[in-house]
């Protein structure tokens, strides 16, 4: 009798963990109204111009058991940009900016996730900008969990890093406008289902 209620215990040990462990990794949905995707970027070399995106989305896959089954997508409509001047935000869609009339979209589409602190994590993926493609690092911070007003689960997180323009073809306006940008993003994100 007591090894059938030890291997039955054991059996429901291991089976909670078991199932814990398939539980861990949550999805979130990007809620747009709740986050930003905020550049900013030199110009003359004395100034700084702000801008924003409004239309974006993603989903962040989040597993603080194993940091590894995480994964972050983002999808940004270059189309959307607001820097405070319509017509400056109409001309950098042009081909030597954006080229947003071939390529509406950047993208980030992460490859790699490893845990660096409490509540930091090292980001490895690829970003596409004008259909051009580098693996970039990024520092990601979990900013933990909340319950929103329609009882939804949510989760934020944030990051900031630079690239160069130039890197995806993106000259125009050189040098007057700086080659470095700027770019940051603060989410509070939806669980999916």
């Amino acid at each position: 009798m007591k090894n059938i209620t030890a291997t039955l215990l054991a059996a429901l040990v291991l089976g909670a963990g078991f199932s814990q462990s398939l539980q861990a990794a949550e999805t979130y949905s990007i809620d747009a109204t709740h986050s930003s995707v905020n550049f900013k970027i030199k110009h003359l070399g004395i100034s700084w111009v702000n801008g924003s995106f409004k239309d974006y989305e993603g989903t962040v896959t989040f597993d603080p058991e194993t940091p590894a089954n995480s994964k972050i997508s983002v999808s940004v409509d270059v189309t959307s940009v607001y820097t405070g001047s319509e017509d400056r935000d109409a001309h950098i869609q042009d081909d030597e900016y954006f080229n947003s009339a071939e390529w509406e979209k950047m993208t980030f589409e992460s490859k790699k996730v490893e845990k660096t602190g409490d509540d930091t994590y090292k980001v490895t993926g690829d970003f596409t900008l004008r259909d051009v493609t580098k693996e970039i690092t990024i520092e990601v911070t979990d900013l933990g969990g909340a319950t929103g007003r329609q009882g939804e689960k949510r989760r934020g997180g944030e990051t900031s890093f630079i690239i160069k323009r130039s890197d995806y073809g993106m000259e125009g306006g050189a040098p007057l406008v700086g080659d470095e940008v700027h770019i940051s993003l603060a989410f509070s994100a939806v669980e999916e289902g």
